[in-house]
Protein backbone atom coordinates (compact mmCIF):
# COMPACT_ATOMS: atom_id res chain seq x y z
CA UNK A 1 0.00 0.00 0.00
CA UNK A 2 1.78 3.48 -0.81
CA UNK A 3 1.89 5.67 1.20
CA UNK A 4 3.99 8.53 -0.33
CA UNK A 5 1.11 11.35 0.02
CA UNK A 6 1.88 14.50 1.40
CA UNK A 7 -0.26 16.36 3.26
CA UNK A 8 -2.40 19.38 0.94
CA UNK A 9 -0.63 23.08 1.35
CA UNK A 10 -2.23 25.42 3.70
CA UNK A 11 -5.82 26.73 2.51
CA UNK A 12 -5.73 30.20 0.80
CA UNK A 13 -9.32 30.41 0.44
CA UNK A 14 -10.05 27.64 -2.21
CA UNK A 15 -10.47 24.23 -0.80
CA UNK A 16 -11.08 20.78 -2.50
CA UNK A 17 -13.22 18.71 -1.62
CA UNK A 18 -13.94 15.19 -2.89
CA UNK A 19 -16.95 13.17 -2.82
CA UNK A 20 -17.75 9.70 -2.64
CA UNK A 21 -20.65 7.07 -3.51
CA UNK A 22 -21.10 4.16 -5.44
CA UNK A 23 -22.61 4.98 -8.21
CA UNK A 24 -23.77 8.21 -10.80
CA UNK A 25 -27.66 6.96 -11.55
CA UNK A 26 -30.97 8.07 -10.15
CA UNK A 27 -31.89 8.06 -6.56
CA UNK A 28 -31.68 9.83 -3.36
CA UNK A 29 -27.99 10.17 -2.64
CA UNK A 30 -27.09 10.23 -6.01
CA UNK A 31 -29.27 13.56 -6.05
CA UNK A 32 -27.33 15.16 -2.63
CA UNK A 33 -24.19 14.56 -3.92
CA UNK A 34 -25.03 16.33 -7.26
CA UNK A 35 -26.18 19.17 -5.75
CA UNK A 36 -23.11 19.27 -3.12
CA UNK A 37 -20.80 19.60 -5.85
CA UNK A 38 -22.74 21.71 -7.55
CA UNK A 39 -22.96 24.41 -4.90
CA UNK A 40 -19.13 23.67 -4.00
CA UNK A 41 -18.49 23.92 -7.50
CA UNK A 42 -19.88 27.49 -7.97
CA UNK A 43 -18.31 28.95 -4.68
CA UNK A 44 -15.44 28.50 -6.26
CA UNK A 45 -14.01 25.15 -4.46
CA UNK A 46 -12.05 22.32 -6.30
CA UNK A 47 -14.23 19.55 -6.52
CA UNK A 48 -14.09 15.92 -7.36
CA UNK A 49 -16.43 13.42 -7.98
CA UNK A 50 -15.68 9.76 -7.39
CA UNK A 51 -17.76 6.69 -8.25
CA UNK A 52 -17.07 3.27 -8.00
CA UNK A 53 -19.27 2.18 -10.98
CA UNK A 54 -18.25 1.19 -14.17
CA UNK A 55 -16.72 3.73 -16.62
CA UNK A 56 -19.08 5.41 -19.15
CA UNK A 57 -21.91 5.05 -17.23
CA UNK A 58 -23.12 9.00 -17.67
CA UNK A 59 -24.75 10.94 -14.95
CA UNK A 60 -28.60 10.53 -13.87
CA UNK A 61 -28.17 13.95 -12.84
CA UNK A 62 -26.75 17.65 -13.75
CA UNK A 63 -23.13 18.45 -12.42
CA UNK A 64 -21.49 21.77 -12.94
CA UNK A 65 -18.56 21.99 -15.50
CA UNK A 66 -16.30 22.32 -12.52
CA UNK A 67 -16.99 19.25 -11.12
CA UNK A 68 -14.12 16.72 -12.01
CA UNK A 69 -16.00 13.18 -12.48
CA UNK A 70 -13.87 9.89 -11.96
CA UNK A 71 -15.13 6.52 -12.59
CA UNK A 72 -12.96 4.38 -11.16
CA UNK A 73 -14.55 1.10 -12.51
CA UNK A 74 -15.18 -1.27 -9.00
CA UNK A 75 -18.64 -1.96 -9.10
CA UNK A 76 -19.53 -3.69 -5.59
CA UNK A 77 -21.31 -6.69 -6.40
CA UNK A 78 -22.35 -10.32 -4.89
CA UNK A 79 -19.70 -12.46 -4.94
CA UNK A 80 -18.38 -15.06 -3.26
CA UNK A 81 -16.06 -14.23 -0.19
CA UNK A 82 -12.98 -14.86 -1.58
CA UNK A 83 -13.75 -12.45 -4.95
CA UNK A 84 -15.62 -10.50 -2.66
CA UNK A 85 -12.21 -9.41 -0.79
CA UNK A 86 -10.35 -8.98 -3.26
CA UNK A 87 -12.66 -6.94 -5.06
CA UNK A 88 -12.72 -4.59 -1.22
CA UNK A 89 -8.85 -4.44 -0.96
CA UNK A 90 -9.09 -3.23 -4.98
CA UNK A 91 -11.74 -0.66 -4.61
CA UNK A 92 -9.40 0.91 -1.25
CA UNK A 93 -6.58 0.60 -3.00
CA UNK A 94 -7.80 2.53 -6.52
CA UNK A 95 -9.65 5.03 -4.72
CA UNK A 96 -6.34 5.35 -2.52
CA UNK A 97 -4.57 6.18 -5.74
CA UNK A 98 -7.29 8.37 -7.14
CA UNK A 99 -7.47 10.68 -4.08
CA UNK A 100 -3.21 10.55 -3.82
CA UNK A 101 -3.54 11.62 -7.19
CA UNK A 102 -6.18 14.31 -6.58
CA UNK A 103 -4.75 15.46 -3.27
CA UNK A 104 -8.04 16.88 -1.94
CA UNK A 105 -8.37 18.75 1.51
CA UNK A 106 -11.41 16.93 2.86
CA UNK A 107 -13.33 13.53 1.72
CA UNK A 108 -17.26 13.69 2.23
CA UNK A 109 -18.52 9.94 1.27
CA UNK A 110 -22.05 8.27 1.00
CA UNK A 111 -23.75 4.85 1.94
CA UNK A 112 -22.30 2.18 4.37
CA UNK A 113 -20.07 0.00 2.39
CA UNK A 114 -18.27 3.60 0.25
CA UNK A 115 -18.14 4.90 4.23
CA UNK A 116 -15.98 1.80 5.04
CA UNK A 117 -13.61 1.93 1.88
CA UNK A 118 -13.46 5.68 2.14
CA UNK A 119 -12.23 5.57 5.60
CA UNK A 120 -9.60 3.17 4.99
CA UNK A 121 -8.12 4.38 1.19
CA UNK A 122 -7.99 7.84 3.12
CA UNK A 123 -6.58 7.27 6.44
CA UNK A 124 -3.48 6.38 5.82
CA UNK A 125 -2.66 9.58 3.10
CA UNK A 126 -3.66 11.99 6.23
CA UNK A 127 -7.01 12.96 4.33
CA UNK A 128 -9.94 13.65 6.82
CA UNK A 129 -13.23 11.59 6.21
CA UNK A 130 -16.57 12.70 6.90
CA UNK A 131 -19.33 9.80 6.52
CA UNK A 132 -22.95 9.85 5.69
CA UNK A 133 -24.97 7.37 6.33
CA UNK A 134 -28.37 7.62 3.97
CA UNK A 135 -30.99 5.34 5.00
CA UNK A 136 -32.33 3.31 8.61
CA UNK A 137 -29.38 1.56 9.87
CA UNK A 138 -31.88 -0.33 12.30
CA UNK A 139 -33.50 -2.20 9.69
CA UNK A 140 -30.51 -1.81 6.68
CA UNK A 141 -27.80 -4.15 8.21
CA UNK A 142 -24.85 -4.58 6.50
CA UNK A 143 -23.70 -7.83 8.05
CA UNK A 144 -21.21 -9.26 10.10
CA UNK A 145 -18.15 -8.62 8.21
CA UNK A 146 -19.15 -5.03 7.03
CA UNK A 147 -21.06 -3.85 10.75
CA UNK A 148 -17.20 -4.74 12.39
CA UNK A 149 -15.62 -2.65 9.26
CA UNK A 150 -17.98 0.14 9.86
CA UNK A 151 -17.15 0.00 13.59
CA UNK A 152 -13.53 0.17 12.83
CA UNK A 153 -13.68 2.67 10.19
CA UNK A 154 -16.62 5.27 12.26
CA UNK A 155 -14.20 5.33 15.24
CA UNK A 156 -11.53 6.74 12.84
CA UNK A 157 -13.67 8.94 10.50
CA UNK A 158 -13.75 12.90 11.47
CA UNK A 159 -17.29 12.56 12.25
CA UNK A 160 -20.86 11.42 11.06
CA UNK A 161 -23.92 12.94 8.76
CA UNK A 162 -26.66 11.46 9.19
CA UNK A 163 -30.55 12.94 8.26
CA UNK A 164 -32.38 12.47 11.22
CA UNK A 165 -31.67 12.03 14.56
CA UNK A 166 -33.62 8.73 15.15
CA UNK A 167 -30.88 7.28 12.57
CA UNK A 168 -27.99 9.02 14.59
CA UNK A 169 -29.04 7.55 17.80
CA UNK A 170 -28.52 4.29 16.30
CA UNK A 171 -24.82 4.56 16.13
CA UNK A 172 -22.80 4.52 19.46
CA UNK A 173 -20.57 7.21 20.59
CA UNK A 174 -17.50 5.24 19.82
CA UNK A 175 -18.74 5.47 15.88
CA UNK A 176 -19.60 8.76 15.80
CA UNK A 177 -17.10 11.51 17.37
CA UNK A 178 -18.42 14.42 15.82
CA UNK A 179 -22.39 14.45 14.80
CA UNK A 180 -24.15 16.26 12.58
CA UNK A 181 -28.17 15.46 11.42
CA UNK A 182 -28.54 17.56 8.54
CA UNK A 183 -31.96 16.74 6.22
CA UNK A 184 -32.42 16.12 2.61
CA UNK A 185 -33.54 19.56 0.84
CA UNK A 186 -36.87 19.21 -0.47
CA UNK A 187 -37.30 21.08 -3.87
CA UNK A 188 -39.68 20.12 -6.77
CA UNK A 189 -37.36 19.55 -9.78
CA UNK A 190 -39.81 20.41 -12.14
CA UNK A 191 -43.25 22.87 -11.17
CA UNK A 192 -46.44 20.98 -12.17
CA UNK A 193 -47.91 23.43 -14.94
CA UNK A 194 -50.63 25.21 -12.66
CA UNK A 195 -53.08 24.96 -15.83
CA UNK A 196 -53.23 20.89 -15.88
CA UNK A 197 -56.58 19.90 -15.67
CA UNK A 198 -56.40 17.38 -12.24
CA UNK A 199 -56.46 14.03 -13.05
CA UNK A 200 -57.04 10.41 -11.13
CA UNK A 201 -53.22 9.47 -10.73
CA UNK A 202 -51.80 8.00 -8.05
CA UNK A 203 -48.09 7.89 -8.16
CA UNK A 204 -45.24 6.39 -5.96
CA UNK A 205 -41.42 6.29 -6.92
CA UNK A 206 -38.66 4.17 -6.04
CA UNK A 207 -36.23 1.47 -6.32
CA UNK A 208 -38.36 -1.86 -6.70
CA UNK A 209 -37.12 -2.59 -3.95
CA UNK A 210 -38.49 -4.66 -0.75
CA UNK A 211 -37.79 -1.91 1.66
CA UNK A 212 -40.02 0.63 -0.84
CA UNK A 213 -43.32 -1.90 0.17
CA UNK A 214 -44.64 -1.70 -3.44
CA UNK A 215 -45.66 -4.64 -2.70
CA UNK A 216 -48.13 -3.49 0.58
CA UNK A 217 -49.16 -0.10 -1.92
CA UNK A 218 -50.49 -2.95 -4.41
CA UNK A 219 -52.29 -5.04 -2.13
CA UNK A 220 -53.88 -1.57 -0.53
CA UNK A 221 -54.90 -0.48 -3.61
CA UNK A 222 -56.56 -3.62 -4.77
CA UNK A 223 -58.45 -3.35 -1.34
CA UNK A 224 -60.34 -0.16 -2.44
CA UNK A 225 -59.84 0.14 -6.23
CA UNK A 226 -63.88 -0.30 -6.93
CA UNK A 227 -64.15 2.59 -4.56
CA UNK A 228 -61.99 4.61 -6.55
CA UNK A 229 -63.34 4.66 -10.10
CA UNK A 230 -60.69 6.03 -12.92
CA UNK A 231 -58.47 6.29 -10.36
CA UNK A 232 -54.97 4.13 -11.72
CA UNK A 233 -51.70 3.59 -9.78
CA UNK A 234 -48.45 4.25 -10.97
CA UNK A 235 -44.82 3.11 -9.84
CA UNK A 236 -41.58 4.86 -11.09
CA UNK A 237 -38.42 2.93 -10.56
CA UNK A 238 -36.78 0.08 -11.47
CA UNK A 239 -34.83 -2.85 -9.26
CA UNK A 240 -35.16 -6.69 -8.78
CA UNK A 241 -38.29 -7.19 -7.76
CA UNK A 242 -39.65 -6.31 -11.03
CA UNK A 243 -40.80 -9.25 -12.29
CA UNK A 244 -42.61 -10.22 -8.76
CA UNK A 245 -44.43 -6.99 -8.66
CA UNK A 246 -45.92 -7.49 -11.91
CA UNK A 247 -47.16 -10.80 -11.27
CA UNK A 248 -48.55 -9.51 -7.87
CA UNK A 249 -50.45 -6.74 -9.94
CA UNK A 250 -51.99 -9.27 -12.74
CA UNK A 251 -52.70 -11.66 -9.88
CA UNK A 252 -54.67 -8.68 -8.25
CA UNK A 253 -56.55 -7.72 -11.43
CA UNK A 254 -54.58 -4.71 -11.77
CA UNK A 255 -53.03 -5.16 -14.89
CA UNK A 256 -54.96 -2.24 -16.47
CA UNK A 257 -55.17 0.34 -13.39
CA UNK A 258 -51.15 -0.39 -12.64
CA UNK A 259 -48.39 0.68 -14.60
CA UNK A 260 -44.65 0.48 -13.69
CA UNK A 261 -43.13 2.09 -16.52
CA UNK A 262 -39.25 2.34 -15.63
CA UNK A 263 -36.89 5.03 -14.68
CA UNK A 264 -38.26 8.81 -15.30
CA UNK A 265 -36.33 9.98 -18.19
CA UNK A 266 -35.94 13.60 -16.76
CA UNK A 267 -35.46 13.88 -13.15
CA UNK A 268 -39.15 14.73 -11.48
CA UNK A 269 -40.86 14.00 -14.84
CA UNK A 270 -43.33 12.00 -12.34
CA UNK A 271 -44.38 15.25 -10.63
CA UNK A 272 -45.77 16.08 -13.92
CA UNK A 273 -48.95 13.48 -13.78
CA UNK A 274 -49.03 12.63 -10.09
CA UNK A 275 -52.44 14.19 -8.29
CA UNK A 276 -51.86 11.94 -5.36
CA UNK A 277 -48.28 10.51 -4.10
CA UNK A 278 -47.95 7.91 -2.08
CA UNK A 279 -44.74 6.30 -0.30
CA UNK A 280 -45.35 2.77 1.17
CA UNK A 281 -42.11 2.42 2.55
CA UNK A 282 -41.19 -0.62 5.03
CA UNK A 283 -38.03 2.12 6.48
CA UNK A 284 -36.69 5.20 5.05
CA UNK A 285 -33.86 7.33 6.12
CA UNK A 286 -35.81 10.45 5.38
CA UNK A 287 -37.88 10.06 1.41
CA UNK A 288 -36.26 12.42 -0.87
CA UNK A 289 -39.49 11.91 -3.05
CA UNK A 290 -41.78 12.91 -0.33
CA UNK A 291 -40.16 16.26 -0.28
CA UNK A 292 -40.43 16.57 -4.03
CA UNK A 293 -44.06 15.54 -3.91
CA UNK A 294 -44.81 18.22 -0.78
CA UNK A 295 -42.73 21.18 -2.20
CA UNK A 296 -44.77 20.68 -5.83
CA UNK A 297 -48.07 20.88 -4.00
CA UNK A 298 -49.23 17.55 -4.49
CA UNK A 299 -51.26 15.59 -1.98
CA UNK A 300 -49.17 12.84 0.02
CA UNK A 301 -49.62 9.82 2.11
CA UNK A 302 -47.28 8.19 3.87
CA UNK A 303 -46.40 5.62 6.04
CA UNK A 304 -45.07 6.59 9.12
CA UNK A 305 -42.29 4.48 8.92
CA UNK A 306 -38.89 5.19 10.51
CA UNK A 307 -37.18 7.38 10.08
CA UNK A 308 -38.17 10.31 8.09
CA UNK A 309 -42.27 10.52 7.18
CA UNK A 310 -43.24 11.79 10.80
CA UNK A 311 -40.45 14.39 10.75
CA UNK A 312 -41.46 15.75 7.20
CA UNK A 313 -45.19 15.57 7.31
CA UNK A 314 -47.90 17.27 10.09
CA UNK A 315 -50.54 14.70 9.75
CA UNK A 316 -53.86 16.25 8.23
CA UNK A 317 -51.51 19.48 7.55
CA UNK A 318 -48.99 18.79 4.99
CA UNK A 319 -49.90 15.42 4.00
CA UNK A 320 -51.29 12.26 5.96
CA UNK A 321 -49.73 9.65 7.95
CA UNK A 322 -51.08 6.03 8.36
CA UNK A 323 -49.84 3.78 11.43
CA UNK A 324 -46.45 2.04 9.96
CA UNK A 325 -47.00 -0.87 7.65
CA UNK A 326 -50.99 -0.71 8.22
CA UNK A 327 -51.72 -1.92 4.46
CA UNK A 328 -55.90 -1.34 5.25
CA UNK A 329 -55.46 2.24 6.79
CA UNK A 330 -53.54 2.55 3.66
CA UNK A 331 -56.33 1.75 1.32
CA UNK A 332 -58.94 3.83 3.52
CA UNK A 333 -56.46 7.09 3.54
CA UNK A 334 -55.98 6.58 -0.87
CA UNK A 335 -59.94 6.21 -0.97
CA UNK A 336 -61.29 9.31 1.00
CA UNK A 337 -58.25 11.19 -0.58
CA UNK A 338 -59.49 10.25 -3.99
CA UNK A 339 -62.63 10.73 -3.48
CA UNK A 340 -62.20 14.62 -2.01
CA UNK A 341 -61.36 17.38 -4.22
CA UNK A 342 -61.78 19.72 -1.31
CA UNK A 343 -59.21 17.97 0.86
CA UNK A 344 -56.46 16.97 -1.67
CA UNK A 345 -56.83 20.99 -2.48
CA UNK A 346 -56.21 21.76 1.43
CA UNK A 347 -53.33 19.14 1.35
CA UNK A 348 -51.83 20.74 -1.80
CA UNK A 349 -51.36 24.21 -0.10
CA UNK A 350 -50.60 22.78 3.06
CA UNK A 351 -47.75 20.94 1.63
CA UNK A 352 -45.77 23.52 0.20
CA UNK A 353 -46.09 25.77 3.30
CA UNK A 354 -44.68 22.98 5.07
CA UNK A 355 -41.53 22.03 2.25
CA UNK A 356 -40.02 25.68 3.24
CA UNK A 357 -38.70 24.18 6.26
CA UNK A 358 -36.04 22.72 4.04
CA UNK A 359 -35.14 24.56 1.32
CA UNK A 360 -32.15 23.82 -0.58
CA UNK A 361 -30.51 27.07 0.32
CA UNK A 362 -30.75 26.63 4.04
CA UNK A 363 -29.79 22.42 3.69
CA UNK A 364 -26.07 23.75 1.76
CA UNK A 365 -25.80 26.20 4.33
CA UNK A 366 -25.64 23.76 6.81
CA UNK A 367 -23.26 21.43 4.79
CA UNK A 368 -21.35 24.25 4.31
CA UNK A 369 -20.74 24.90 8.09
CA UNK A 370 -20.11 21.30 8.40
CA UNK A 371 -17.22 21.66 5.66
CA UNK A 372 -15.82 24.88 7.67
CA UNK A 373 -16.05 22.90 11.06
CA UNK A 374 -13.90 20.16 9.60
CA UNK A 375 -11.29 22.20 7.73
CA UNK A 376 -10.35 24.15 10.94
CA UNK A 377 -10.30 21.48 13.43
CA UNK A 378 -8.10 19.23 10.81
CA UNK A 379 -5.74 22.27 10.01
CA UNK A 380 -5.51 24.38 12.95
CA UNK A 381 -1.91 25.72 11.71
CA UNK A 382 -3.61 27.06 8.77
CA UNK A 383 -6.34 29.21 10.35
CA UNK A 384 -9.94 29.74 9.81
CA UNK A 385 -10.00 28.94 6.03
CA UNK A 386 -11.74 31.17 3.73
CA UNK A 387 -14.77 29.38 2.45
CA UNK A 388 -15.70 32.13 -0.47
CA UNK A 389 -14.89 32.14 -4.11
CA UNK A 390 -11.24 32.22 -4.99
Amino acid sequence: MRKSFRAAAPFSGRPHIALVLPGLRAGGSEHIVSLLCNHFSRLGWAVSLFAFEERGDAPYYPHDPGVRIRQLGHPAGRLPLFRSLANVRDRILTLRGALEEDRPDLVISFLTRTNVVSVLAARPLGIPVIVSERNNPSQQRPGFAWSALRRHAYGRAHGLITMTQGAMDQFPASMRRRQWVIPNPTYAPIEPDPGRVAGKRIVAVGRLVPQKGFDLLLDAFARVSERMPGWSLTIWGEGPERAKLEAQRDALGLRKRVALPGVTKEHGGWLREADIFVLSSRFEGWGIVIGEAMAAGIPTIAFDCCWGPGEMIANGVGGLLVPDGDVPALGEAMAALCNDPARRAQLSQGARIASQRFTTDAVLRQWEDVVAEALVLERPSAGKPTLAAA
